[in-house]
């Protein structure tokens, strides 16, 4: 390991989320501070892709607002990021599902994952 790595990862407080991955459906809680007021916002959509690693690891979710597609970024140990909460496992073949900005309709849903819940 080199010494950046180590003061990389000496700085940054690696915070533990939820398994996630692209085709995850999940709901995001994260701080905005508009002038001296500070607030809470939910930002809920399909995972794109996880980006990086560690320290630096980012991911991208889009949703649907009205007609308009809408996405954001987000680092995974953003200090503003409140929590994240996994709402359904998609069934994808991809890490990065970039294709579902072309698609409209039936054509833009992804399938959930059934989960083996029998003991």
């Amino acid at each position: 390991m080199n010494l950046l790595q180590i003061a990389e990862q000496n700085s940054i407080e690696i915070k533990k989320w939820p398994d996630f991955k692209a085709g995850d459906t999940i709901t995001v809680n994260y701080k905005i501070i508009e002038g001296t007021k500070e607030r809470e916002q939910l930002f809920q959509g399909v995972v794109l892709q996880r980006k990086g690693s560690s320290a630096t690891e980012t991911f991208t979710i889009r949703k649907m607002s009205g007609s308009v597609g809408v996405e954001r970024i987000f680092p995974i140990n953003s200090p503003k990021i409140i929590s994240i909460e996994v709402n359904k496992h998609g069934k994808v073949r991809r890490a990065r599902i970039f294709y579902l900005r072309d698609q409209v309709g039936k054509s833009a849903r992804i399938k959930e994952k059934r989960m083996n819940t029998s003991k």
